[in-house]
């Protein structure tokens, strides 16, 4: 496609003749560019890591001119990369700012309404479930077993003709 790399230089370094107390000096920004914190730890974003290649493809058959193509990859990665920019820009501390006053709501809620509510309810229970078994026993039972009796002397027999 024109986009192949040759790679001619090579460089061959003596490891004794070089010294390296002398090695370059990074500047605060290289020092600060190598310890970029890792902004997704548990990977709960894998499905947008998306490039060029994964949304527009050309089958072998079916080819542009390679600046046409040159050009759309570098359109489609800048424009990527300018509006998602400046949406955050906008975007990522009001939008930090709802979530973060959601999460704090549904804390709150959980914890000083939910549970207790929850644990008042497992609390009553067991008395409700005397009273239950008592009122079940004193009505229920009994018209079960007078049913079951009236049924207990039909007799079923099944002819096949």
């Amino acid at each position: 496609m024109g986009l192949e790399e040759k790679a001619d230089t090579k460089i061959f370094m003596d490891e004794e003749g070089y010294d390296r107390s002398h090695s370059p000096a990074l500047s605060d920004l290289d020092k600060s560019l190598e310890k970029i914190p890792n902004r997704d730890p548990h990977e709960l974003n894998t499905h947008l890591k998306l490039g060029f290649e994964d949304v527009i493809a050309e089958p072998a058959s079916t080819h542009s001119f390679d600046k046409v193509w040159i050009c759309s990859h570098a359109l489609f990665e800048l424009s990527k990369y300018l509006i998602y920019k400046l949406l955050t820009l906008f975007l990522a501390i009001p939008l930090a700012l709802v979530a973060g006053i959601l999460f704090a709501v549904l804390s709150c809620l959980h914890i000083w309404i939910v549970v207790p509510f929850i644990r008042s309810c497992l609390m009553v229970l067991p008395p409700i479930q005397g009273v239950w078994k008592s009122l079940t026993e004193l009505f229920v039972t009994p018209v079960c077993r007078s049913i079951g009796r009236c049924f207990a002397s039909v007799d079923i027999h099944l002819v096949h003709e």
